[in-house]
This record gives C-alpha cells, structure tokens and sequence, in this order.
C-alpha cells in the first residue's frame, strides 16, 4: 500500500477547502520555527495528533504514516543533540513530529488535483512575468506523491534486508534507499520536463 496518498472520508477535515488546509499548515509550519519554545513543540505534538485522529483514519494508518519519517526524525534528534544539546533536539524531534502529522493529515483529506489546481490558481498572476502555473503545479503534485513514495521504498528495502539479516546494518539501509530516490527524482524531474515541452 502507498502511504500519504489521499484517502476518501467523510470528516469536516475532509470537507475544507484546499486552500484553508494548506494555509493552514503553512501558518502552523512558520509559527513552530519561528517559536523558540521547547515547551510549544511539545504541546504542539499532541494537538497536531489530534487533528490527525480527526480525519478518522485510525492509529493503524497513523503507524504506517510514521515507519518513514521515524528514522529521519533520530538522524534529527541526534545531530541537535551534538551539535547543540539533548534539549534543542527534543524540541527539533516535537517540531518535525507534528509537522508530518499536520501535514499527512492534509495530504490525507485532500486530492492531488486539487492541491495542483490551487497552487495554480495561485501562480496564475505571474504568468505573465514567464511563470508556469500548469508545470508548477505538476510539480507540487509530483512531490507530494514522491514523498510518501520514499517511506514505501524505505519500508521494502528494510523487509528485504531484514531477510538477509541485514537490517541492523545502517549502510545496508541508507545506500539502496539513496540510490532508489535519486533515481525517482531523475524521473521526477523528466517528467515535469515533459510537461513543460508539452505546454
């Protein structure tokens, strides 16, 4: 199964408009980081789970969103931690971890197309100034399929390791995961390319 991707429901997260959610999560996104506070990341983790179980997606779809980004969140933890101090990695981790909540709880309740649709709209006015909305918004729908894309290749590649006894092994996991992502975002990359000639 893909993970991040949307899925039908019929909660009030679901019936808000693109645009509501996205901004939103852009105002969450700038109040998290431009808020020094431990203590805000902390709590801002348990409202964000919050308007996550909204969406009425239940803690096993919750699981399958967190096998990803959970790794990404300790290389976080950790490098805070020596470059900085346990403390600053502990409010990095709370902000990270309520980021992906808001955010899979967005991508979640609402289409790729019209997430696309909005950022064009959006971008329409700069047309004019050599702007491509339509290959713009390609992208943005591209990547946000791309990123759950990552945590689904990270999950086979740990299976298949985790066969060979290999799962303890960090480069046995990081090496096949970069490999597959680069050449994802080669792909990626042809195919907002192809759009681009095609408009």
């Amino acid at each position: 199964m893909t993970i991040g991707l949307y899925a039908p429901g019929a909660s009030a997260l679901h019936r808000l408009p693109a645009g509501v959610k996205l901004g939103a999560l852009v105002a969450a996104s700038l109040a998290l980081f431009a808020i020094p506070s431990t203590i805000v990341a902390l709590a801002a983790v348990p409202v964000a789970f919050a308007v996550y179980l909204s969406t009425g997606l239940g803690l096993n779809r919750l699981i399958l969103e967190l096998r990803g980004p959970a790794l990404l969140l300790c290389f976080v933890f950790v490098f805070h931690a020596l470059a900085g101090s346990v403390e600053e990695g502990i409010a990095a981790v709370a902000r990270f971890a309520a980021l992906i909540l808001l955010a899979s709880a967005v991508t979640l309740t609402t289409p790729v197309s019209e997430m696309a649709a909005l950022v064009e709209r959006l971008l329409g006015p700069l047309e004019p100034l050599g702007v491509n909305p339509a290959k713009v918004g390609l992208a943005i729908a591209l990547a946000i399929r791309f990123v759950p894309m990552i945590a689904e290749e990270y999950r086979q590649i740990r299976e298949a390791q985790a066969a060979r006894g290999l799962d303890r092994n960090l480069l046995a996991l990081v090496v096949p995961l970069i490999i597959r992502t680069l050449k994802a975002a080669d792909d990626l990359a042809d195919a907002i390319e192809a759009r681009g000639i095609e408009t």
